[in-house]
């Protein structure tokens, strides 16, 4: 049985479809927790469902979607919705405490150490954290899946052994279920591929804004952390009990077999690139086959605006293969590689009249994709 796990709980299964939150059902879900509280196991809630409260609570006023529009909502429904899981967890003695982020809180190193702290000390106090996007001031933030990508963050953050997407579906398919009655469930994923992508449509429902895609990029995110990771129904019995204990159900992801490293976790889970290095078919060897540093002679060419010490896409850039086959922190800004494109490591002093090194990103800072 897992140790730590985390819990995601789409809008969908808080309101079983309809537009009321399902209080009955939350207090099912909390009892299942305790279940495991009560083993010795640490269990954190990721909990969508603010904009769906807040809708409940003004009276399901005939709005527009706009970001603004939704901050208002979430700004209304994030304390409705803390209340109620304070509520319904004080049931069986159990504390709760609120943790709201942003993509931010882990883009910089030195706030994501913070808030790993913050739920280590939650956690050494039995305290079960209910985590949510921080909807109300964010602005990209809310858009489809975020609370997926959020959980596979937080399962990260928490060094969580099991990561749990609950949903309005029993789990991945072949096919769209709701339109092919063909359709057979995919129990285990090892090898996440273009053809599985393909599989994974968009948001099930107009109440919360999660779909197959971004869980199915949130599982392949926990799963190289060494995380297995779940896709089931939220509404199935003793769900969250019966896949904390092993038992086959929904889709699994199972971990990778060695996990990455807490600085290689934070760069795939942490900073989107904000830049792209694209690299010939030698780098692409140098990096994938034989686990070097990117050097300046590897890159054909540089896309984007970034500073020493942003993480960047590395892209392979030839006929043979062209994808995303890395990312990392790279040394030089773009000005600077730009500069340095193919050119030979002895040389950048020359180029540029200083160096940080003869690599443009350390094998260190870089994990494969």
């Amino acid at each position: 049985m897992y140790q730590r796990i985390v819990v995601k709980l789409g809008t969908s299964v808080l309101t079983g479809g309809t537009p009321h939150l399902n209080r009955p059902h939350m207090v099912e879900l909390a009892r299942q927790c305790k279940v495991l509280y009560e083993g010795g196991h640490d269990i954190i809630i990721c909990s969508s469902g603010a904009i769906a409260a807040g809708r409940e609570r003004l009276g399901f006023p005939d709005v527009t979607a706009s970001v603004t529009t939704k901050q208002m909502l979430a700004a209304v429904g994030q304390s409705r919705l803390m209340l109620m899981w304070e509520q319904f967890f004080e049931i069986y003695g159990i504390d709760v405490g609120q943790i709201l982020l942003t993509r931010a809180d882990v883009e910089s190193r030195g706030r994501y150490l913070n808030a790993r702290e913050t739920f280590r000390a939650l956690l050494a106090r039995r305290i079960v954290p209910i985590v949510n996007e921080n909807d109300a001031v964010a602005t990209d933030e809310i858009k489809v899946g975020d609370n997926d990508n959020l959980s596979a963050l937080v399962a990260i953050l928490v060094e969580a052994d099991l990561l749990l997407l609950l949903t309005d579906q029993p789990g991945l398919f072949t096919a769209d279920p709701r339109s092919n009655p063909d359709a057979e469930l995919i129990p285990e994923v090892r090898h996440i591929d273009a053809t599985l992508k393909a599989l994974a449509g968009g948001s099930g429902t107009t109440l919360g804004v999660g779909g197959m895609a971004t869980k199915l990029a949130s599982a392949d995110i926990a799963r190289r952390a060494g995380i297995d990771v779940v896709i089931a129904s939220g509404r199935a019995p003793n769900i969250i009990n019966r896949l904390a204990s092993g038992e086959a159900m929904g889709t699994k992801f199972p971990a990778l077999e060695t996990p990455l490293e807490s600085r290689k976790q934070w760069i795939l889970a942490g900073p989107k690139p904000t830049g792209t290095l694209y690299l010939d078919a030698g780098a692409v060897h140098a990096l994938a086959g034989n686990g070097r540093s990117l050097l300046p002679a590897g890159i054909v060419r540089v896309s984007g605006e970034f500073q020493r010490g942003d993480t960047v896409a590395l892209v392979a850039d030839s006929a043979d293969l062209r994808q995303e086959i890395a990312r990392g922190i790279v040394r030089y800004s773009h000005d600077e590689l730009a500069q340095l494109t193919g050119c030979q490591s002895a040389e950048i002093e020359a180029r540029l009249g200083y160096t940080y090194g003869s690599v443009a990103v350390h094998r260190n800072d870089l994990i494969l994709l």
